[in-house]
């Protein structure tokens, strides 16, 4: 299946939270979260004429030529309330103050030169408007400065802040489940016998499921045992919106997430025509809660090499979730950019190749491409998406995925 279905599939299968069960937090608190409501201002920023510099406001029609002086009749700190300035005077105004009403410029200090008594001597001549931000620039009372669906990055949330708002409206966090299947698997810590690995995945796994808000169960190591697989996943779709596994999707002896699925709910077991991650599967386990709604949890088993763990969570996963989310937008943009290696061996499968940006402005590839070289996924800031039969040669222009954009 060309990677383009299976998402359409997922996307179309999912439907994001209904928006009753939206809830109300701290903006300090909302970081990843997504907006269930247009956020509108209730003021306009900024909320009166403020200066840009630190200098003196005045007329502008008082100042004819440079070298004029002006007696200061005041001074304006931040968050200080400005008298109307005298006719032929200046104020002496501090940067985000309050222009006080009757002026029209400001200049900035390293332009005047302060005078005994209280008097300031302009040294250029000024223009109507200059070093002067005016009331509602920056949003206005009324507009919608967040939608719906946004993802409340760190600027969001400071611009919530800046129009008033202490909480926000969002969506509820997806519960995620994970679990690792594999008798071969041992944690970091534990000796490493003969034929086990550590388990990354949990690992890695864990980590993206977070960074996209989300809430996250480690349900550990199951055994591969049919049995125990799905005794697991009964418990995981108990009180989880998705239950997400790495390995054990093949169609192996040893491989008991598909027949276990399929006897708990109902599975599609996909081979992805995209390199690294062939075998993916998706579908959804039923709850022992006859009351519970939604009656199930969704399911997306991943493949165990670590590489092809990671690349398809970026790929299916990531927009996954952020449907559940509703968020506005779920799937990546590329980027053209310059490769500066040759990639000369086509394949029938879609590939996502692991590359780097270099100090040229162009993308060096990562050695050993495999799916198990996890050093490869560290070391490079992003993926090619290299179309099925794709020949790269240096110089030609590829479809970049950035990881700082995959990974927030």
């Amino acid at each position: 299946m060309k990677l383009d279905e299976a998402l359409e599939r997922v996307l179309q299968a999912v439907a994001p939270f209904p928006i009753e069960a939206a809830e109300r937090v701290s903006t300090f608190e909302a970081r990843g979260r997504v907006l269930a409501a247009d956020l509108c201002s209730l003021i306009d920023v900024p909320p009166a004429d403020n200066t840009a510099m630190d200098g003196y406001a005045l007329r502008a029609s008082d100042v004819s030529a440079a070298g004029v002086s002006l007696p200061v009749s005041q001074r304006i700190a931040a968050g200080a309330v400005a008298l109307p300035l005298q006719p032929g005077t200046a104020a002496r105004i501090f940067t985000g103050a309050q222009v006080p009403p009757g002026a029209d410029a400001v200049v900035m200090q390293e332009q005047c030169a302060a005078l005994d008594g209280d008097a300031v001597r302009i040294d250029t001549v000024p223009q109507a408007g200059q070093w002067i931000r005016r009331r509602g620039e920056d949003v206005s009372t009324g507009a919608v400065v967040l939608p719906r669906g946004a993802r409340l990055t760190p600027q969001a949330l400071g611009l919530a802040a800046s129009v008033g708002a202490a909480t926000l409206e969002v969506t509820p966090r997806v519960r995620v489940a994970l679990l690792s299947t594999g008798d071969e698997l041992v944690m970091p810590g534990e000796p490493l016998k003969p034929g086990a690995i550590y388990n990354s995945n949990r690992y890695t796994l864990k980590t993206l499921i977070e960074s996209l808000g989300c809430c996250c169960t480690d349900l550990g190591i199951v055994p591969d045992r049919l049995d125990a697989t799905r005794t697991a996943l009964r418990a995981a779709a108990r009180d989880h919106d998705l239950i997400v596994t790495s390995g054990g999707v093949s169609v192996g002896d040893e491989d008991h997430i598909r027949p276990a699925v399929a006897a708990e709910g109902q599975l599609d077991l996909w081979q992805m025509a995209i390199k690294p991650g062939k075998p993916l599967a998706f579908g959804q386990v039923c709850r022992d809660l006859p009351q519970a709604a939604p009656s199930h949890a969704w399911f997306v088993g991943l493949p165990g090499n670590p590489v092809s763990s990671f690349v398809t969570f970026l790929l299916l996963v990531r927009p996954l979730l952020l449907r559940l989310q509703g968020a506005a937008n779920v799937l990546p943009h590329s980027l053209p950019m310059r490769a500066d290696f040759d990639w000369p061996r086509p394949d029938r499968r879609r590939e996502f190749l692991r590359v780097r940006r270099n100090p040229e402005g162009g993308l060096d590839l990562f050695a050993n491409q495999g799916s198990g070289v996890l050093t490869s996924a560290v070391w490079a800031d992003g993926l090619v998406d290299n179309p099925e039969g794709g020949v790269i040669r240096a110089g030609d222009t590829v479809r970049y995925l950035d990881f700082a954009q995959l990974l927030s």
